[in-house]
């Protein structure tokens, strides 16, 4: 079982950036993928972006390809999501999650953090 606890959210204005956070603890080195999504108020959860555990691959949701970056700290065991040109409609609660083989589903999420896009 991975474990991932979600950090780096607040409140930021339009145009403006924030990193997250994902650590991940608890058996990492068998996780196959870790990936980013994010649900807002009244709407249902959205892929964001998720990448490799190898780091030979990333992808990213059509909304915010160009924007965000997914990154990984392998001595850390965490993935990082830095979000650039912030904008109102990125504004959710966003999750950590992880798969532990290709064929797995998407499982152990975290909690979540809060990112709020406003001026």
């Amino acid at each position: 079982q991975v474990d991932v606890v979600e950090s780096g959210g607040g409140l930021v204005q339009p145009g403006g950036s924030l990193r997250l956070s994902c650590a991940a603890s608890g058996g990492s080195l068998n996780t196959y993928a870790i990936g980013w999504f994010r649900q807002a108020s009244g709407k249902e959860r959205e892929f964001v972006a998720g990448c490799l555990w190898s780091g030979s691959a990333t992808w990213y949701g059509d909304s915010v390809t160009g924007r965000f970056t997914i990154s990984r700290n392998s001595a850390k065991n965490t993935v990082y999501l830095q979000m650039n040109s912030l904008k109102p409609e990125d504004t959710a609660v966003y999750y950590c999650a992880t798969k532990i083989t290709k064929a797995h589903n998407w499982s152990g999420w975290g909690r979540g953090t809060q990112v709020t896009v406003s001026s």
